[in-house]
């Protein structure tokens, strides 16, 4: 692979011919090309940059030497040209990926405003063009940016890594489906009074890989919540999480379902029945929520949130049905999916219902919960627990 730097800073890139970089251009697997673009300029002060059109703070990144410098070094239609800006796609580990497989990667690096957006335009008539950005932030250029990008894609390249398996669970990677990585120790096995977890020196393989999924999905849940795959029912429909306009269909599923209870729970005060739509729209701010949708139709929900000092409780509540979907297994599907995305922190599960609610509290039961009357619950209602599963 062929990586060539276009950048008025050329010492920035300087860190490109250390560790594995720089032996992987010694070996003959990667060549790399670092261009001043100053070179491209033909007034004694080197100008690179002009005042915008239309006014502006800041100045603009002229567009004669780029053509030229694209022009010098031979740019070609099978050539992709990377352009390193706020603005552009977010990079990723599938666009490593992506990018891993092409033949020659040519990096823009701007500065100050930015470039003059006729460049773009021009680089797509020679070459494949990619707009690509680390994340919602601004630098001061590019070439941090061109730094990124080439450590995450080289790194890829067959012949790279010394060992290919180190790539295999790694955050974001597709065997893990996309978790973050799970936690790692090395010796000693105590540090500071820290242990490593007795499954790691188990030996038993099966649990140290079950153990490491479990905290990969816990780490993600976490961390990134927005990296995990919607579940799915049986017929594949997605668990999606719950955006604010749901607020209006969740009110109305939600004094559907409540109707229910209040006629299993007569004189019972349940609050679901008494929101109005400001209400539902404060609760979702404040609650994990996930709905699913049949035919463009809201048919289903549960919410869950951390309580108490420490964050080991996870309150699951709201889980509702269409009454004229209600026993074909959503609200077992919902329930163990809002458990699945509980923190990492969570060690409880814990959610009320109405006392004379039986079939509810049977399909609690058979879940794993047990009810607790030492536990205060609100009138008419009865709270049940579960300990998460832990891994030692």
């Amino acid at each position: 692979m062929r990586l060539d730097y276009l950048t008025i800073f050329p010492d920035y890139l300087a860190p490109l011919r250390l560790s594995l970089p720089g032996k992987a251009v010694e070996s003959g697997l990667l060549e790399l090309h670092v261009h001043d673009l100053r070179t491209w300029t033909h007034d004694r002060h080197r100008t690179v940059d002009d005042t915008p059109y239309g006014g502006g703070a800041g100045m603009v990144m002229k567009p004669e030497p780029w053509g030229e410098a694209f022009a010098a070094l031979e740019v070609a239609p099978t050539d992709t040209i990377v352009f390193t800006t706020p603005s552009g796609q977010p990079f990723d580990q599938r666009l490593a990926e992506e990018l891993s497989g092409r033949d020659r990667l040519v990096f823009a690096c701007g500065r100050y405003e930015g470039i003059d957006q006729r460049v773009v335009e021009h680089a797509r008539d020679i070459a494949e063009v990619r707009e690509i950005s680390l994340g919602d932030y601004v630098l001061n250029g590019g070439e941090v940016a061109a730094l990124a990008i080439t450590e995450a894609v080289v790194r890829l390249l067959p012949g790279f890594m010394g060992n290919a398996e180190s790539l295999v669970e790694e955050s974001h990677a597709d065997s893990t489906g996309g978790l973050l990585e799970y936690p790692v120790y090395t010796k000693p096995p105590v540090w500071q009074g820290r242990e490593v977890p007795a499954v790691l020196r188990s030996g038993d393989h099966g649990a140290v890989a079950r153990w490491r999924h479990e905290q990969a999905r816990r780490r993600t849940a976490e961390r990134r919540p927005d990296l995990l795959a919607p579940s799915a029912l049986d017929d594949g429909t997605p668990i999606e999480r719950a955006v604010p306009a749901d607020a209006g269909e969740l009110l109305t599923l939600q004094r559907a379902c409540w109707m229910q209870e209040a006629e299993a729970n007569p004189g019972a005060y349940i609050p679901a029945l008494h929101e109005s739509l400001e209400d539902v729209q404060a609760w979702l701010r404040e609650w994990d929520t996930y709905v699913v949708r049949r035919a463009g139709r809201l048919v289903a929900a549960v919410r869950g949130r951390v309580e108490g000092p420490e964050g080991t409780a996870w309150d699951i509540g709201r889980i509702m049905v269409a009454p004229d979907l209600q026993g074909q297994g959503l609200g077992r599907v919902l329930l163990e999916h809002i458990e699945a995305v509980a923190p990492a922190t969570v060690t409880t599960y814990l959610l009320f219902t109405g006392e004379g609610s039986l079939r509810n509290q049977r399909m609690y039961r058979k879940a794993g919960y047990r009810l607790r009357s030492d536990l205060p619950a609100p009138p008419g209602a009865v709270i049940l627990t579960k300990p998460r599963r832990q891994d030692s």
